[in-house]
């Protein structure tokens, strides 16, 4: 009996450390995916995407009354400004995802009054503009994402030029 019992034991320890590890990868490896897919603009550059069809969904169940647009970030050159300009009489909000897949930031219409705002994404060490709205994070890289409420998907057309005043881009200046 004792023969097989280091055999076991060891296997067993190398079967949880196994799951353990790739748990603690997961939400990388999914993020890594979702820049790839939503980031069509590149990196630190938002992208403007098509409504969701049964034949384009980037994401896993994107809701199809919902325009996205992305901003796949990378902090490694800089902090990550955010203008978000919500859409008057429509709900819009910004959300902003880690390397991990943790929401880092989230704000809507409603709770920013009507009124377009910025936002920096910046690394702890990072130095910022003064007066700036800053959102830190442990993560060089993650997602911003920009949700506009569509009543009916003919809006769309009417409504592109509105959403598209919301962008991202490496901050240059800290003045």
């Amino acid at each position: 009996m004792r023969g097989w019992l280091r055999p076991l034991v060891l296997g067993l320890i190398v079967a949880v450390a196994t799951g353990w590890a790739a748990i603690a990868a997961l939400p990388y490896g999914l993020m890594t995916i979702a820049m790839d897919r939503l980031g069509q603009g590149g990196i630190n550059s938002m992208s403007y995407g098509n409504l969701a069809t049964p034949e384009r969904q980037p994401v896993v169940r994107p809701s199809p009354d919902l325009a996205y647009s992305a901003c796949p970030y990378d902090l490694s050159k800089g902090p990550l400004a955010i203008d978000f300009a919500p859409v008057p009489g429509r709900y819009s909000s910004l959300s902003v995802f880690d390397a991990a897949t943790d929401v880092i930031f989230v704000r809507n219409d409603v709770e920013a009054g009507g009124r377009p705002f910025r936002i920096i994404v910046a690394r702890g060490d990072q130095a910022v503009p003064a007066g700036a709205e800053i959102i830190r994070t442990d993560h060089d890289r993650g997602i911003a994402l920009v949700r506009l409420l569509l009543k009916d998907p003919s809006e769309m057309g009417g409504l592109d030029a509105a959403r598209r005043q919301s962008s991202c881009g490496t901050v240059t200046k800290l003045k």
